[in-house]
């Protein structure tokens, strides 16, 4: 007689609330139900194993000398750079800031900072970039300046940097002469001017030849004025009447840049005509402006900075000498100071503002 196989086994209402059933494996093919369970546990493990092998992204440390609400947009162009070559902020690289906020004396410190985080570049702008090639000889640099970086020591030559230096170079101390050219076709009774410029600036001495040299040129007495601060900057202005300076020409300089909305009060309150580099300082009210253009020179040196992590060897990455230099007259302000701009000047304006 035929046995009837017994029939599969019937799970009541409630199994369904302890889970599916699970067979306890044996026999000599088979694994019993430990390690049945321990290989489930290893499955589970697999992801979180496999992302902690993953590489983690490269850091770049951002060196600045000036304040994050003075130069965010102009960081904001250099994480524009890096985004043209393939690195996007916060996704596939991570950037960690360091801002000394117009003191100048911070930047070795916090240039230390990022190379004990082991950042993979550091991007300095002009007075930080000498900070950062102190700190290491070793982690690219890229910088972003309105110097000779030959003649300060960042790099060898422009074509052929060589080390762990390279970047943008601005038009910034050649065009110092050129401004006061400029301001002397729009003021050409003003035979005293006064030359604003911060000491702590690597640049300092160099833009101070190239002014005066040009005053002497253009028949102008040149009074220099230091200034490294909000208090200093109102003293300079305080002691124009005294000197009898008849318009003002501000030296290039990342805290001048921060304080564009101050310069322009002080050029009204004071009721003197003045020029400076960047078109920031045109559009908060002062006279004229007439220099590279700022917010360009970041988006290069961000490119510069994605070839770099891609690869390349910022020895071998020739410096780039920004050419944009752009002209901006504000002609409602000169209406205000008496300034009656000559035509042939509003004409090769790139900008004029009303």
């Amino acid at each position: 007689m035929r046995r009837r196989a017994p029939s599969p086994r019937k799970r009541g209402p409630r199994a369904a609330e302890r889970g599916p059933w699970i067979p306890a494996y044996a026999g000599t093919n088979g694994i019993g139900r430990r390690e049945f369970f321990a290989l489930l546990g290893g499955a589970a493990a697999w992801p979180f194993a496999a992302r902690a092998q993953q590489p983690a992204m490269p850091m770049i440390g951002v060196l600045q000398s000036a304040s994050a609400d003075a130069y965010g947009k102009f960081v904001a162009a250099f994480r524009q750079g890096l985004a043209e070559t393939g690195f996007i902020a916060g996704q596939n690289v991570a950037i960690e800031y360091r801002w000394a906020e117009g003191r100048y004396d911070r930047l070795p410190t916090l240039a230390d900072e990022l190379v004990g985080l082991g950042v993979a570049l550091i991007a300095a702008n002009g007075p930080a970039a000498p900070a950062a090639k102190a700190a290491t000889a070793t982690i690219p640099i890229v910088f972003t300046a309105g110097f000779d970086p030959v003649e300060l020591g960042l790099v060898t030559s422009l074509s052929r940097p060589g080390g762990n230096v390279t970047g943008i170079s601005i038009l910034n101390v050649e065009l110092g002469p050129k401004r006061l050219e400029l301001l002397h076709e729009l003021v050409p009774a003003a035979t005293v001017v006064a030359f604003i410029i911060n000491p702590a600036n690597p640049n300092a001495p160099s833009q101070t030849r190239e002014v005066q040299a040009a005053a002497g040129a253009l028949g102008i007495r040149l009074h220099v004025l230091h200034a490294s601060s909000d208090r200093e900057l109102e003293a300079a202005f305080g002691a124009l009447r005294e000197l009898r300076a008849a318009a003002v020409l501000i030296g290039a300089d990342p805290f001048f840049n921060s304080e564009s909305q101050l310069l322009a009060t002080l050029t009204r309150r004071h009721a003197i005509p003045t020029a400076y580099q960047y078109r920031e300082f045109a559009a908060a009210g002062g006279l004229m402006s007439y220099g590279g253009s700022l917010t360009d020179s970041y988006r290069q040196a961000g490119i510069y900075a994605g070839r770099i992590l891609a690869g390349a060897k910022p020895g071998d990455l020739p410096v780039q000498q920004s050419t944009k230099v752009e002209l901006i007259v504000n002609l409602a302000t000169a209406k205000a100071l008496g300034v009656s701009v000559p035509l042939p000047l509003i004409g090769r304006a790139d900008e004029v503002i009303e």
